[in-house]
C-alpha cells in the first residue's frame, strides 16, 4: 500500500521539526497495519505543523477544550460511493503542535525525534478509527503504537523514564 503526504509546516519558530521525508516514513509505517492494506489506491494524509495558538483554537473549536494539544486528528468522513470514485483515498488530516511536542519530549525525557514519530503514528491510527476512550481501546491502540515504533527502532513511549 502506498501513502501520499500533504505537508505544511506553518510553525516557523520551531527548529526541531523533522523533514517531510521522515513524516512520510512514519505515516507509511502507521498505515502498514491498516485493515484496508489490500487497497490498490494510495492513502493521502495531510499534516500541518502548527503553533500553540492555532492548536488551542482548533482544540477549542472541535473538542471544546481551551488549550494547545500535541496532535489533533480529523478523519475523512466521505461516503463510500464518493471514495470509490476517487483515485486516492483521503484518510484525513493531522494538526501537530510543534512547541507542545518539543516540550513533552523534554518533560518525558524522550528524544524529540522519537516523540514526533509517536505523535504521527498516534494520529494516523486515529485516522484509521482507533481510539483510547475506554481501557480496552487504549490497550489496543497502545499495543499497535508500540509495535510500529519498534519496527522503527524506537522505544516504548509509555515506559516511564526518570
Amino acid at each position: 500500500m502506498s501513502a501520499m503526504l500533504e505537508f505544511d509546516n506553518a510553525c516557523a519558530q520551531s527548529q526541531d521539526v523533522p523533514s517531510e521525508e521522515e513524516f512520510r516514513n512514519w505515516v507509511s509505517h502507521a498505515l502498514r497495519d491498516d485493515k484496508n492494506a489490500t487497497s490498490e489506491k494510495p492513502f493521502v494524509v495531510g499534516i500541518k505543523i502548527v503553533d500553540e495558538l492555532e492548536s488551542a483554537q482548533l482544540n477549542k473549536h472541535y473538542r471544546h477544550k481551551d488549550y494547545a494539544t500535541n496532535v489533533l486528528s480529523f478523519a475523512n468522513d466521505l461516503p463510500t460511493h464518493i471514495l470509490d470514485s476517487l483515485e486516492e483515498i483521503p484518510l484525513g488530516d493531522l494538526a501537530i503542535c510543534a512547541p507542545v511536542v518539543e516540550r513533552e519530549a523534554q518533560e518525558q525525557h524522550k528524544t524529540v525525534q522519537a516523540h514526533w514519530a509517536h505523535m504521527v503514528i498516534h494520529g494516523v491510527l486515529h485516522l484509521q478509527g482507533f481510539d483510547h476512550e475506554s481501557d480496552e481501546e487504549a490497550e489496543e491502540m497502545e499495543t499497535l503504537e508500540r509495535a510500529i515504533l519498534a519496527t522503527l527502532g524506537l522505544a516504548d513511549p509509555y515506559t516511564e523514564t526518570p
